[in-house]
């Protein structure tokens, strides 16, 4: 599986090829304006092999959200990678309509560059750079998968609808579809508890945590042995906490089970603040 970084896909191999798993819903109804910015480490059975910064700002009629980063640690030693990536869009009766999509991951073979088009939920145009060599064994995505689809940095986040409490078990119950420029999955959520996280700087405070489940539906090779691992997997797990002024949630840490232990991406630095209204002018 390829590293669509959406949220932190840079921070190296292993999270990359764990990246499906960990890319969520987007277009969510944001009731108001808010800032997030946050650094994460990604560790492997308590070793750190990653770290990164994600950044999201939500505006009245626009909205933005980038993260980079990089393999650390020992990790860095076998094989060093960097990456960005980036979504951008509109607000649209309160709904983050995503319009642009870009990742780049670079290590030391080779730099490649996604880059995606979206109108309205669908796909419309998209590219690798450099073109991958065509694999007769992966299976193809129609243009019908291509629609009713998030991109990975807009899928990132979790909405609580209406007027629910965000940590209601109901804001977990959800699932979509995401494509991230090779690979179309559904991701499926549901509830698992409701525990209290606190970053070493900003966010202390309350966290709805949701089991996720990876569903390849096309774009990718069936024998590889991390699809079937992640597809078999039922010990996933997201703790999500909310984007202040908002009604959107984001990840602040993520669990995947390895047989090497634990692979953890969790914010260190967690920082989100509400924009004020907007005051309408006056003459």
């Amino acid at each position: 599986m390829t590293t669509p970084i959406a949220f932190l896909a840079p921070l190296g191999r292993l999270l990359g090829l764990c990246a499906g798993a960990f890319l969520l819903f987007g277009a969510h109804n944001a009731s108001a304006q808010g800032r997030l910015d946050a650094q994460y480490e990604a560790t492997l059975a308590g070793i750190p092999v990653g770290k990164g910064a994600w950044a999201i700002e939500i505006g009245d009629d626009t909205f933005s959200a980038s993260a980079q980063g990089g393999t650390a640690g020992l990790l860095k030693a076998f094989s060093g990678g960097t990456g960005t990536g980036a979504s951008q869009g509109r607000v649209v009766n309160g709904v983050l309509v995503a319009t642009a999509y870009t990742a780049t991951t670079t290590t030391s073979k080779k730099s490649e560059t996604i880059r995606m088009v979206l109108a309205n939920g669908a796909i419309k145009d998209f590219a690798i750079e450099p073109e991958p060599p065509v694999d007769a064994d992966r299976i193809p995505v129609t243009e019908a998968q291509k629609k009713g689809v998030f991109d990975p940095m807009t899928g990132s986040m979790l909405r609580a609808p209406g007027n629910a409490d965000l940590m209601s078990p109901d804001v977990c119950r959800t699932g979509a579809g995401v494509f991230d420029g090779r690979m179309r999955y559904d991701l499926r959520l549901d509830f698992k508890r409701v525990e209290t996280v606190k970053a070493e700087h900003g966010y202390h405070g309350p966290a709805l945590v949701c089991a996720i489940y990876f569903v390849p539906v096309a774009g990718y090779i069936p024998d590889r042995p991390v699809i079937k691992y992640l597809a078999a997997q039922r010990n996933i797990e997201i703790a999500f906490v909310p984007i202040a002024g908002t009604r959107i949630l984001v990840p602040f840490r993520m669990m995947i089970p390895t047989p090497l232990g634990p692979a953890m991406l969790e914010a260190t630095s967690f920082v989100t603040t509400a924009a004020p209204p907007r005051v309408a002018k006056t003459q």
